[in-house]
């Protein structure tokens, strides 16, 4: 039950205090650690309660009414603040925008957050100082730094292709409802997490339902022998092995589990199963095996009611549903305070701005599993230096000459696929674990 109401009355921000921009779940993490350490700061949110893309039905979000986590609930939830054992093992985004409120109230988030409150745009006008414009007011605020964490599933990337569609497109946002695929002939563009979750829905719910696959993948199964396979994986992670061979393990297990995909009718991969992002599906699999899902290469162009693919074959569809991602989007501040390279932000560990103290990105990751206690760690980093900034300046001093030296110091085991997906990719166990070493270097006093 929310306990929000349309908008809230703002709070009188001073110069000495930190505003971060978003109360989904990297806002929320970064607001109780901040609390937590004494900074001053509260959260500014543009929908009427918490949650960001797990709010369902706030123009916000980007799920779909029968959307679940891809990462189980125990390598979901924030360390500090387990889910409850009645969650299903991957909980749906009703549990999820559940948990994300009981969060707020359990550490009393909600009396830090101005909800209704848009963020029109941001600049700096001197070192720990930010003019930060609201939507509605006439004169901008001011606040010692910003932390962003406005997500960045939210801004839809659809392709462009040749010739005329004379059936309807869409792009994955705007899939909500089952009902929108009744008594119809479906295609669906990408094959990543959500592309191939759509595709099981239409081999459910619409009259023919088909996918097209830029390339092969490997799927990954949710469970293991009843296990969420997340948590064997990071399981198997924390041997005290080579790296090789511990991956070489989940790699069986899964191939053990569910088996290779052409044996399905799905095109081979042609790359190494960690070398992208894992598909977390054996559903999408099951339906193509009994001929619900038809597979289909690239598209090639539009021609009238038909779709042509690269392969030539071509067939007829009444929708189009385009599961391409999202562009990495900052529409409220100028992209070169975020040190871009090649459009992405160039950040040491995608969080800490190399050469700016007062300007942060909470939750710009993609991983292999759970990304909100990754959020979470990155807020406990943030907490840590700002805090020292103000009563220890040696170890500020440390981190500050780290995160500049560093550029962005990703722990990668192997490189990715190079594909506009992985520009965010992190290795969950890797990317914790150098989180994890950095903040008890923090909690030493002074670093190693």
């Amino acid at each position: 039950m929310s306990v929000s109401s349309t908008s809230t009355p703002p709070i009188q921000p001073t110069e000495a205090a930190y505003c971060v921009i978003g109360a989904g779940p990297s806002g929320l993490a970064v607001l109780k650690n901040l609390l937590q350490f004494g900074v001053q700061c509260h959260a500014l949110e543009r929908e009427t309660d918490v949650g960001g893309n797990w709010n369902f039905g706030k123009p916000s979000s980007s799920v779909y009414e029968s959307t679940h986590l891809i990462s189980s609930k125990r390598m979901t939830a924030y360390e500090e603040f387990p889910m409850p054992a009645s969650f299903s093992s991957y909980p749906s985004h009703r549990e999820a925008l559940d948990y994300l409120r009981s969060y707020a109230r359990e550490f009393d988030l909600y009396s830090q957050i101005e909800l209704g409150t848009a963020v029109n745009h941001i600049a700096p006008i001197a070192p720990n100082s930010w003019e930060v414009q609201v939507a509605g007011e006439e004169t901008p605020r001011k606040y010692a730094g910003v932390i962003i964490a406005n997500g960045h599933h939210w801004d839809p990337m659809s392709p462009e292709i040749a010739g005329t569609f004379q059936g309807e497109t869409m792009h994955a946002r705007q899939f909500k409802f089952s009902e929108q695929l009744r008594g119809r002939r479906v295609l669906v563009v990408g094959a990543g997490n959500t592309g191939c979750d759509i595709a099981v829905e239409a081999a459910v719910h619409a009259d023919a339902a088909a996918i097209s696959m830029r390339r092969g993948y490997h799927f990954v199964p949710k469970f293991i022998r009843g296990k969420p396979s997340d948590i064997v994986g990071d399981r198997v992670r924390s041997w005290y092995l080579p790296e090789f061979l511990k991956r070489a393990i989940v790699k069986h297990s899964i191939a053990f589990a569910l088996g290779k995909p052409e044996k399905y009718g799905l095109p081979r991969p042609d790359h190494e199963i960690f070398a992208t992002h894992p598909i977390i599906n054996s559903q999408l699999p099951y339906y193509v095996g009994h001929g619900r899902v038809q597979v289909f290469p690239d598209i090639e162009k539009f021609d009238g009611d038909e779709v042509v693919f690269v392969d030539g074959r071509r067939q007829a569809f009444d929708l189009v549903i385009f599961a391409t991602g999202y562009k990495l989007s900052f529409p409220f501040i100028d992209m070169q305070e975020l040190n871009p390279q090649e459009g992405t932000p160039r950040l040491f560990l995608h969080a800490f701005h190399p050469d700016r103290d007062d300007l942060f990105v909470a939750g710009m990751i993609q991983p292999n599993s759970g990304q909100w206690p990754l959020t979470e760690l990155q807020a406990k980093i943030m907490a840590r230096f700002i805090a020292a900034q103000q009563n220890n300046p040696a170890v500020a001093d440390w981190f500050r000459a780290l995160k500049h030296a560093s550029g962005v110091g990703l722990p990668h085991p192997q490189e990715y696929v190079a594909s506009p997906r992985h520009r965010l990719e992190v290795d969950y166990y890797a990317y914790r674990e150098t989180l994890r070493k950095l903040v008890r270097r923090f909690d030493a006093v002074k670093p190693l």
